[in-house]
């Protein structure tokens, strides 16, 4: 029988432990928890401690919506790099998808910022509560002093963590540190405030309220993994052959005592699981992969004196007695495209121009100068996406007799977009009939060839 239930019957179990009970996760320790521990340290000191690096006199990372500049350490993209920044979420999103054929949901369980924060703010509730049995006596007890202290502390707890989360997310959209003497000072911005409040607000609902029910009801992810696990993807799973029927029996108790396997009914592995589920009914859409029950039922078989295993990381098929295909059409056809993606990106980024130029004409016909010469202004905008500044060259080509009204070279700063009011003149004699084209060439000092070039039209009178 395959470990998938159906979808008919995980969404009805998930409606009726999101509506009928409240989860209340008992502590546990083992290998994944530390493992989990260790990722989302590295997780949570990445996100509060990038917003505070500086690289070449500003912040390190910083998506600056008013410049409409992306600065990413030594890297600025700019409006028209947009297309690299889709990209990286083209990357991500493939990364997902390899990750899921090839573990199930390891990103939902060690890395999504729902769950991260989700177990920070679990461990505020064990700071203040207690344990589990003790958190289930509070919510059965009474009003009272004791109670509103303690649910007091949790939630102020929570709105701390909130508030910091919140402000650490503004802080990439607007300078940090403006923004914290702002807010300490009382003299930030009114949208700065808002959005401060706002993920504050939706920081403190989603890891302190709605939970795992964010998981159920919210996130498509779960309801769209059953399509992409096969039988040979490593995910959390219950040996049933090894477990069933399961039962209660005397520690160190020798097996097989009446007909019973492994499993001694223990429930630890429903009380430590974050989501409420039993992970021995199999796959289930709420499950999210953090191995919460492969540590609790690791820690019963110890003391019980059995063999670990009987909840673990294993595929449908070495449930079955098979073995594991780790190398398949669909996990290798994902990498290859992953590994594309990854170096497609990279050549984009190494090749981007760092200079760029835009020309253009003047609304208005063309004009005589007191020479007789034909004139047309241009506007060129210069862009230097460089981080350091540049001495550019402005040169006219297309037409020998060309001459150009304008500076023949600028210092453009790092990061600066300037506008260069820009004109040519040419005899009429030198105009062709149709059409005329002239070349404006971009180039550094002492530099070889042309950096850049745009070309644009010449206008003039027609020729019969």
């Amino acid at each position: 029988m395959s470990r998938l239930i159906s979808v008919k019957q995980i969404e009805s179990s998930s409606t009726t432990r999101g509506l009928e009970q409240k989860i209340q996760p008992r502590s546990f320790s083992g290998l994944y928890r530390r493992l989990r521990l260790t990722g989302g340290f590295v997780l949570f000191a990445l996100y509060f401690g990038v917003a505070w690096l500086n690289w070449g006199g500003r912040q390190a990372v910083l998506w600056d919506l008013s410049e409409k500049k992306f600065h990413i350490f030594s890297a600025t993209f700019w409006p028209e790099d947009l297309v690299l920044l889709s990209g990286i979420l083209l990357i991500c999103a493939f990364g997902l998808f390899f990750l899921t054929v090839m573990a199930g949901r390891v990103w939902c369980g060690y890395a999504c910022p729902q769950s991260v924060w989700t177990w920070v703010f679990l461990w505020a509730e064990r700071l203040t509560e207690g344990d589990r049995s003790r958190r289930i006596k509070l919510d059965a007890a009474p009003l009272s002093l004791h109670k509103i202290a303690r649910r007091g502390s949790k939630h102020g707890l929570w709105l701390v963590i909130s508030l910091l989360t919140a402000i650490t997310f503004v802080g990439y959209f607007t300078p940090i540190r403006d923004l914290v003497g702002d807010l300490f000072a009382m003299e930030a911005s009114d949208w700065a405030l808002f959005w401060v409040l706002f993920f504050t607000a939706a920081t403190y609902l989603n890891a302190g309220w709605l939970r795992e029910k964010v998981c159920f009801h919210m996130c498509p992810y779960g309801r769209f993994q059953s399509s992409m696990v096969d039988a040979d993807s490593l995910v959390i799973s219950y040996d049933a052959a090894r477990g069933e029927p399961r039962g209660s029996r005397k520690k160190d108790a020798a097996l097989p005592e009446g007909g019973l396997g492994d499993c001694i009914d223990c429930q630890m592995c429903v009380q430590v699981c974050p989501t409420g589920i039993d992970i021995r009914d199999g796959l289930q859409m709420e499950c999210i992969g953090c191995a919460a029950c492969i540590d609790a039922c690791d820690s019963i078989m110890d003391k019980m004196g059995y063999d670990r295993g009987l909840v673990r990381y294993a595929s449908e098929r070495e449930l079955k007695g098979g073995k594991t295909n780790l190398l398949r059409p669909r996990l290798v056809g994902y990498f290859a495209f992953l590994a594309l993606m990854i170096a497609l990106f990279t050549w984009g980024v190494a090749s981007r121009p760092l200079v760029t130029l835009d020309v253009e004409r003047d609304r208005g016909m063309y004009r005589y100068t007191s020479e007789g010469n034909i004139e047309n202004s241009y506007l060129l905008r210069l862009t230097n996406k460089d981080s350091s500044p540049r001495y550019l060259v402005i040169e006219v080509g297309g037409f020998k007799d060309a001459s150009a009204t304008g500076p023949g070279g600028v210092v453009v700063e790092a990061g600066e977009k300037i506008e260069i009011p820009f004109s040519v003149a040419l005899p009429s004699t030198s105009l062709d009939a149709g059409p005329n084209d002239i070349v404006f060439e971009i180039s550094t000092l002492n530099g070889k060839g042309a950096l850049i070039t745009e070309t644009t039209t010449f206008l003039g009178p027609r020729k019969n």
